[in-house]
């Protein structure tokens, strides 16, 4: 499952998202999540987007196996792009993994009241195969971004 999730993911699924947030044109419901690996930066993994103030919280489909995990996990200072009121900006922050936590309870949380983060909590919950979540402890915005 997995290896097939992964291919669609891949080739099919997040290259359209990513061409959209390069237009400028902010898919409802999704971010983009961009980590270090080594010293190069990572291709943006397109993901739902879970900002709540200043936590962005992701519930991952394919937990540890997933690539921008295991580059968390060795570094773990991200970025994240989102729209935040009416522009699209990047905030930068610091992922932990949250063993812990209940994937599918957190993912209902970030679902209430958003129907598109609700049905991508639904897309992950089908085709994933480790549900884990991750927090983003997001960097405050400053002053003069703020509109």
């Amino acid at each position: 499952k997995h290896g097939i999730v992964h291919v669609l993911q891949k080739y099919l699924l997040n290259p359209p998202i990513r061409l959209m947030f390069a237009l400028q044109i902010v898919p409802p419901g999704y971010a983009l999540l961009e980590q270090w690996a080594a010293l190069a930066v990572a291709t943006p993994d397109p993901v739902g987007n879970g900002a709540e103030g200043n936590t962005f919280w992701i519930v991952t489909e394919h937990g540890r196996k997933a690539g921008y995990v295991r580059n968390i996990q060795r570094t773990p200072q991200v970025r994240v792009r989102f729209r935040h009121g009416m522009r699209l900006r990047w905030r930068p922050g610091t992922a932990h993994l949250m063993p812990e936590d209940d994937p599918r309870e957190r993912q209902r949380a970030i679902g209430r009241g958003h129907p598109l983060r609700a049905l991508n909590a639904l897309w992950v919950r089908g085709l994933g195969t480790e549900l884990v979540t991750l927090r983003i402890d997001l960097a405050p915005v400053a002053e003069e971004d703020v509109t």
